[in-house]
């Protein structure tokens, strides 16, 4: 009997132990669309159209907003530890550039050690009209109202 109550302590023990290490491990989560080198060196510049490049790697993750002729497939790998934010771990970015016959001109790998990060403005664009408050955007349109007859 006695060997039995010390067993009970000891298995919450390691139960305990096992979920403070399950608690610490992170989480991996891995987004996008990561060609192989393989694949990249079936592209060739001054060649390989944009339905060659489709072919091989697929639609692009994203096409550049200032030009539909800059493609790019991006992929990351973040890990998450506890409660904290998730950490970029791996990054990486293909660029591939068509010239005006569609035809890739340029094709450019960046990591995550390529990157600059991006630190947001704390400017307010300012907006036409006027200020207005709280009572005035409550009872602004009392009597603005009435029915044409």
């Amino acid at each position: 009997m006695h060997n039995k109550t010390t067993r009970i302590p000891l298995m919450m023990l390691a139960g305990l132990a096992v979920l403070y290490v399950s608690a610490c491990s992170p989480r991996v989560a891995s987004r996008g669309n990561a060609p192989e080198p393989e694949m990249l060196e079936q592209i060739t510049i001054g060649e390989s159209t944009k339905g060659d490049v489709t072919d091989i790697l697929g639609s692009p993750s994203t096409v550049a907003a200032f030009d539909e002729n800059v493609w790019l497939y991006i992929s990351r790998r973040t890990e998450t530890v506890a409660f904290f934010a998730p950490e970029t771990v791996e990054q990486k970015v293909v660029l591939i550039s068509f010239d005006k016959a569609n035809r890739v001109d340029i094709l450019s790998e960046y990591d995550l050690e390529d990157g600059k990060p991006v630190i947001p403005s704390d400017r307010v664009t300012p907006t036409e009209g006027r200020e207005m408050t709280i009572l005035q955007q409550l009872f602004g349109n009392l009597g603005r109202f009435s029915e044409g007859k």
